[in-house]
């Protein structure tokens, strides 16, 4: 955007978390971190919360690593007012080891091979699709090194993850009033939940690559067929995350594995058994779907289309490469054509909400 971007109001807010006491003493834990900006031109009346993925923070809405602006630029030029989220226990959101449990620390490795240089390894076929990357994505090329610089440590326990922040974010929308609420990859997971609590609240739900696939986790491993990727753990058993959902009939969904893949390079994913439950809460909020062409979400963000289908939820999907947006991998909102994606994205907002 070359126009100047005009800031009527700013500040942050934390919002969630409660006192416990922690050797002896009290203290606040549990809380997120929330920067918003409000533009002059405000033309929406639902801001967007954004929630980062896993070893992320705010950071990556806010810019790239290259300097561009980020999503979170691109939707104040559009008129929205924008939360940015430091999820629970994670940059400027306090880390407390008794409630938030031992963390994950970045993996250099594993930040080349599933996010930045995934064509050098192609560990998934569609990864050698990959050319949206700004840079030699190696270590001590600047890019890269300003990109792994702003990894953080993540709370281990993916359950644990969701319960924090799903209430936090409960309490953000509860503090702030309706809202648009645009997740990325492990957020995705809170995602559900807190549109589950709060259909009315959330104005529209856009999930970027979100954490799946259904119920079982699978490896990055080709096998091709008839299994195309190995099995991994029953990291969500509710189906589409570790917490609980609202179902109709109430309960945990049963799990049934597919008998086939839909295609070469794609897993074979799990669905509910028949007659598969309802998600009536879900059912009610307008949902967006982002999947990119080259990224391991390529491999599976299908399944969790499918599984919201069969659960009576129609979201819209969007597959970047059916529009002509080619080449990108996981990290959507730092790549090179992030404008492209933002632009997207807003459109489908202007015609759902109007």
């Amino acid at each position: 955007m070359s126009e100047p971007l005009v800031i009527a109001r700013q500040g942050y807010l934390f919002a969630g978390g409660k006192y416990v006491e922690i050797d002896g003493k009290k203290t606040l834990a549990g809380q997120l971190y929330a920067e918003f900006q409000i533009p002059e031109n405000l033309t929406c009346p639902y801001p967007v919360i954004m929630v980062h993925g896993g070893s992320q923070s705010g950071t990556n809405y806010t810019g790239t690593p290259d300097g561009r602006e980020g999503w979170a630029q691109h939707f104040l030029h559009r008129g929205y007012a924008v939360y940015v989220v430091d999820q629970v226990g994670r940059g400027r959101a306090a880390y407390h080891p008794d409630p938030c449990g031992p963390v994950r620390h970045p993996d250099l490795d594993g930040a080349q091979q599933r996010f930045v240089a995934i064509e050098r390894d192609k560990l998934w076929p569609q990864a050698a699709l990959h050319t949206q990357w700004p840079g030699a994505a190696a270590p001590g090329d600047p890019i890269f090194d300003q990109f792994f610089a702003s990894q953080l440590p993540t709370i281990a326990d993916f359950t644990r993850q969701q319960e924090l922040n799903r209430d936090a974010l409960i309490a953000l929308i509860d503090k702030i009033g309706p809202a648009i609420l645009l997740t990325h990859s492990q957020s995705g997971a809170f995602g559900w939940p807190v549109a589950d609590a709060r259909p009315d609240q959330v104005k529209a739900l856009i999930q970027a690559e979100p954490s799946g696939p259904p119920f079982y986790d699978v490896g990055l491993e080709y096998l091709g067929p008839p299994e195309y990727y190995r099995a991994g753990a029953k990291s969500r058993p509710w189906g589409l995350c570790s917490v609980p959902l609202t179902y109709d009939p109430p309960g945990m969904p049963e799990a049934v594995q597919e008998k086939d893949s839909d295609g070469p390079g794609l897993a074979r994913g799990w669905l509910q058994a028949e007659p598969p439950r309802k998600l009536p809460n879900l059912m009610r909020v307008p949902i967006l779907i982002v999947s990119a062409e080259a990224s391991y979400h390529a491999t599976y963000d299908h399944l969790t289309v499918k599984y919201l289908e069969q659960a009576g939820v129609k979201p819209h999907v969007m597959r970047l490469a059916d529009l002509g947006i080619k080449g990108n991998g996981h990290m959507l909102q730092l790549e090179s054509n992030n404008h492209e994606i933002a632009r997207v994205m807003l459109h489908w907002l202007t015609e759902t909400l109007g």
